[in-house]
């Protein structure tokens, strides 16, 4: 995915994860709520991390969600697929 989708997903996490922290406020629901949200922003990473070139793996070094936002994608093909830019 390009940059603007990954940085649309991170604010739509932290929307969410707002709203789930206000309405549970500490119950046990809440690490149930997590896991569907933690399951998006990993997919969305990795996706990510494919359009750079990088396996998915990547996204668990500490700042390289930061590095991800800002880092122009692989130019042409790579072995994740093509540059979704190039569409």
């Amino acid at each position: 995915i390009r940059r603007t989708e990954y940085g649309i997903s991170l604010i739509i996490y932290a929307i969410a994860a707002s709203i789930i922290n206000v309405i549970a406020k500490g119950s046990a629901i809440l690490g149930l709520c997590y896991i569907p949200m933690l399951w998006f922003l990993w997919a969305q990473g990795a996706k990510r991390c494919h359009d750079l070139g990088n396996s998915g793996w990547f996204q668990l070094i500490p700042l390289y969600g930061f590095w991800m936002l800002f880092q122009d994608g692989k130019k042409g093909n790579n072995k994740y697929g093509i540059n979704p830019k190039g569409r």
